[in-house]
């Protein structure tokens, strides 16, 4: 039985996790398949279409055999992206035949249909109404009111223990690689409110770490002026020192984790790492932050917003009032213009800086991205060279920073307990797909998926940690 295609490993370094499917659909009930490719901005919009669905009576289907209809959620960040979207919509269309297609990719309609014409309709992103009546007319409802009960939180995509709060749509800036805003358009962000009953019923139905995600979380509530809402009583901010604040109190660090992801490094990002270092919280001691690069040329040509920041002195601030913070980013090489001094600088930045987590790309164009018409391209063999040499660098200093966290007492997240009885876990260092893992590969009688326990660690790799129960 054909299951349907994920996100390919070792495409890009900000992939979603696979989306679980696990509803057994009832004898009759109209069944929706859900492709979903891309980052976890791109699967929290599956979860919300899928719960639109499952509302109406749908079931949910994890083959495309047992599928009534099919809908593939697209990327279209980079065009290996593209391309892989469009393998898997012929691929659905293949198993299937009845597909609709959305997500960022749905914004260009023609360039779809110009290679998959049969499919029944395309829709851009967060589109969730046009999603759902091209649903209607390929596959009419058909709800039981006693049986097709929906969960208090949803359907989600992600293992019951860790779920993506999304926190705005959009972005403002106008980086010359990027077409986001072109896709998904300016920064909206929701009511602080909002966000916090989301993630007080997540928290409320079992889910123990929360990964808030947006295009830009450093500005979320720009957009709102900061507007604030009642909260438990309180007044609190649509911004995000107040959202971390409140998300932070919905639980403590032995019984929730909050991740922050996607921030920019502007000034007031130093209000939240108190918040972090504070352990009477749930806010994890962990920060990623798209530096994308170090040079102030090559900045200026990617039209970053933070290009004038002084990055290497906020990292020191950050460490002095949290020594245990992680610091996770991603970084592209070869970058029209690029010279080897350039890239020389990033890797004497890297030797400063000591990033935790890195994960990189090389430079590619993208249909409609300004960066294309710059002068002065990159040759892929030399991409790939500073690409190799860039990922040496992060691997040697992931390594050391590792072996130095041997003999460490921390608590961990069980994610997976094979059959063997191996436990694959993650520390609070670690984002789920994106980072490394601990493994305990013994005492693991007893251990469940999504519990938080205790370890020692007794031996380290390059990416990833072993430890024993204590």
């Amino acid at each position: 039985m054909q299951m349907m295609i994920t996100n390919p490993p070792n495409l890009r370094p900000d992939l979603a996790p696979r989306a679980k499917i696990s509803d057994a659909p009832r004898s009759g009930q109209p069944t929706i398949g859900m492709v979903s490719l891309g980052c976890p901005k791109a699967l929290v919009d599956s979860e919300r279409i899928l719960t639109r669905l499952r509302a109406e009576g749908y079931g949910i289907s994890a083959q495309y055999t047992g599928a009534d209809a099919v809908i593939v959620n697209t990327c279209g960040f980079l065009d290996s992206a593209k391309a892989e979207s469009l393998e898997a919509i012929g691929e659905a269309l293949n198993e299937n035949g009845k597909v609709i297609v959305t997500g960022c990719l749905g914004a260009e309609e023609d360039y779809i249909r110009g290679t998959h014409p049969r499919v029944l309709a395309v829709t851009g992103p967060h589109q969730y109404e046009q999603v759902l009546d091209a649903v209607h007319s390929a596959v009419p409802p058909d709800p039981d009111p006693f049986i097709d009960l929906m969960p208090a939180s949803g359907v989600k995509l992600t293992p019951r223990h860790f779920s993506y709060l999304k926190i705005s749509e959009g972005c403002n800036h106008k980086c010359k690689f990027c077409i986001i805003p072109d896709m998904r358009g300016k920064l909206a962000s929701r009511p602080v409110h909002a966000v916090l009953r989301e993630a007080d019923k997540l928290v409320q139905s079992g889910v123990k770490e929360l990964l808030v995600i947006s295009q830009d979380t450093s500005a979320y509530g720009l957009d709102r002026k900061y507007s604030a809402h009642e909260w438990q009583g309180r007044e609190v901010r649509s911004h995000i020192t107040d959202l971390t604040r409140e998300l932070g109190q919905l639980g403590n660090e032995s019984d929730l984790w909050v991740r922050l992801h996607y921030v920019y490094p502007y000034p007031h990002v130093r209000e939240l790492i108190p918040l972090m270092a504070d352990p009477a919280n749930a806010v994890l001691p962990y920060l990623d932050i798209p530096f994308q690069h170090s040079h102030p040329e090559v900045l200026k040509r990617m039209a970053r917003p933070a290009a004038g920041s002084k990055t290497l002195t906020e990292i020191a601030a950050w460490r002095e009032i949290c020594p245990d913070i992680t610091l996770r980013s991603t970084f592209i090489v070869g970058y029209p213009g690029e010279t080897e001094a350039e890239f020389q600088h990033l890797l004497d930045w890297m030797d400063e800086a000591q990033l935790d987590r890195v994960g990189c790309f090389k430079y590619e164009n993208v249909d409609g991205a300004r960066s294309n018409a710059l002068p002065d391209h990159v040759a892929e063999a030399v991409k790939q060279e500073r690409w190799d040499r860039f990922m040496e660098k992060a691997q040697a200093i992931s390594e050391a920073k590792l072996a130095a966290k041997v003999g460490r007492v921390m608590d961990v997240i069980v994610d997976d307990i094979d059959e063997d009885g191996i436990a694959t876990c993650r520390t609070k260092a670690d984002a789920p797909e994106i980072d490394g893992n601990l493994f305990i590969d013994e005492d693991t009688d007893g251990l469940t998926v999504g519990e938080i326990v205790t370890v020692e660690v007794d031996e380290a790799g390059e990416y990833d940690l072993w430890g024993r129960r204590i």
